[in-house]
């Protein structure tokens, strides 16, 4: 099925033609709204670093009392349906944020549609995201820690190969982040 990893290179191709032929069907063009209405948070698997920031943006809009609908994906599919990584689920709910209900899924051509801000954790998944929007929606897709004044780092590091504590410093650089990304969404 298209988009998820495929076995056959064939369906491969093919489903990468029928990805295409769907992103460049539909419109990329910047929203009209000043503020944010959605935003989607995107990482590699989408069992670590965008799940956490979507969680602990959620908590911390709510809180705002902004009406911000947040999601989060992966570029890849492989972790479709899965739980978040269970060492990060351990570090977000240490710190309050729960994870147990985010189930992983794989970015999709409508998402350029739904959202109005697509936010990478890192290089390699703006270089994606621009990829899969075929170019179109610069205007909306940035680095999460860039657009939220929070850089440096301007990339979100992925913990999944690292040690236990690396799931704690997301946590850290999440909230940090999503501090930036109020104060923005604020200023307008």
């Amino acid at each position: 099925m298209c988009g998820h990893a495929a076995v056959d290179p064939k369906s491969a191709v093919h489903c990468d033609i029928l990805m295409r032929q769907r992103v460049t069907s539909i419109s990329l063009e910047p929203k009209k709204e000043k503020m944010e209405r959605s935003i989607l948070f995107v990482c590699l698997g989408n069992i670590c670093r965008s799940p956490l920031v979507e969680a602990v943006a959620r908590k911390h809009l709510a809180d705002a009392g902004l009406a911000i609908e947040v999601a989060s994906c992966g570029t890849g599919g492989w972790h479709a349906g899965e739980q978040a990584d269970p060492r990060m689920r351990a570090a977000a709910a240490k710190a309050g944020y729960a994870l147990e209900a985010h189930r992983a899924r794989q970015l999709h051509a409508t998402d350029f549609e739904r959202y109005d801000l697509l936010l990478a954790m890192d290089g390699n998944n703006l270089r994606d995201l621009r990829r899969a929007s075929g170019g179109k929606a610069h205007v909306r897709l940035a680095l999460f820690l860039d657009w939220a004044g929070a850089a440096p780092p301007r990339d979100f590091p992925d913990p999944y190969y690292e040690e236990l504590t690396a799931f704690t410093q997301c946590v850290d650089l999440a909230e940090r982040g999503v501090r930036g990304l109020l104060e923005r969404l604020r200023a307008g």
